[in-house]
């Protein structure tokens, strides 16, 4: 199956198990009954679990490819494809009854050497009726659900050149150390750019920067367990032609923690200013 209508299918899966998990949200709960179940979904609800087991055998039905990325960490070999599926990315706001939370699917090819990189990157945010989905060298869509039915776009980021006027997105964690760091930069660029948003999670903030919504966004510390979020999302902007670097420019690292800069590939040097601390 070529990838472009791998990608199709695969978004059918995750905006049928975004169904579920919106059908979950809305039900009465109580945000004191969610428990820490590691550092990456500290506030994630026991839906969480269910999606993984649902969307894995979904994708298993429809090709299995060579496994699962998290599940073939010591075994991924060159030449091989691997599923890459993520928890609710945005618990916090899953539980709290926000908007702003996704599903996202992704797929890893191993090349010759052996380095990874996601290929095929779907993003669906099921309250808000949008669904992100792009596959290497096929550009990105978004779809969105209309009162006349679904609508399917072609994203490109925005033209602006300057921070001046733009609207910049950015992301922070709970730990203190990163946080401060973050913050530390927003207050040096505040007045320059016409918003400076905090909303999330980066899926979603991701796709915004490839749809033209934002102009940039960045984040000083993405770990391994945002690697689903981040590869899917990476995917979309790429192929909207987008850019999606580490601060420093290099190439972001599939196996562990990145910090990370996506922009509409014209004001990246305007912001690295602020990144480098020049």
């Amino acid at each position: 199956m070529e990838l472009r209508d791998l990608a199709m299918q695969a978004a059918t899966i995750a905006v049928e198990a975004g169904r579920h998990a919106l059908q979950d949200q809305i039900n009465p709960h109580d945000p004191r009954s969610t428990s820490a179940i590691g550092q990456g979904t500290q506030f994630s609800p026991g839906i969480d679990t269910r999606l993984i087991r649902y969307c894995r055998t979904k994708i298993a039905a429809l090709d299995p490819m060579d496994g699962f990325w998290e599940e073939e960490a010591g075994n991924r070999r060159p030449g091989g494809r691997y599923w890459c599926l993520g928890h609710i990315d945005g618990p916090v706001n899953y539980v709290r009854n926000m908007a702003e939370w996704t599903l996202t699917i992704s797929l890893f090819a191993v090349d010759e050497k052996g380095h990874a990189s996601p290929v095929l990157g779907i993003v669906h945010a099921p309250v808000l009726g949008l669904t992100y989905l792009a596959a290497k060298g096929q550009g990105a869509i978004r779809i969105r659900r209309t009162i006349v039915g679904d609508k399917r776009e072609k994203i490109i980021p925005s033209t602006m050149t300057t921070l001046n006027g733009s609207v910049i997105s950015f992301g922070m964690s709970y730990f203190p150390n990163e946080s401060e760091k973050v913050l530390q930069i927003v207050s040096r660029m505040a007045g320059k750019p016409a918003d400076i948003k905090r909303v999330g999670p980066v899926s979603l903030d991701l796709c915004r920067v490839a749809d033209g919504s934002y102009d940039a966004y960045f984040e000083p510390a993405l770990h391994s367990w945002d690697i689903p979020a981040v590869s899917a999302a990476a995917v979309v902007v790429r192929e909207a032609k987008g850019t999606l670097w580490r601060w420093d420019g290099g190439h972001v690292r599939w196996e562990g923690s990145n910090d990370v800069v996506a922009t509409n590939g014209l004001i990246a040097e305007d912001l690295d200013t602020y990144l480098s601390g020049r």
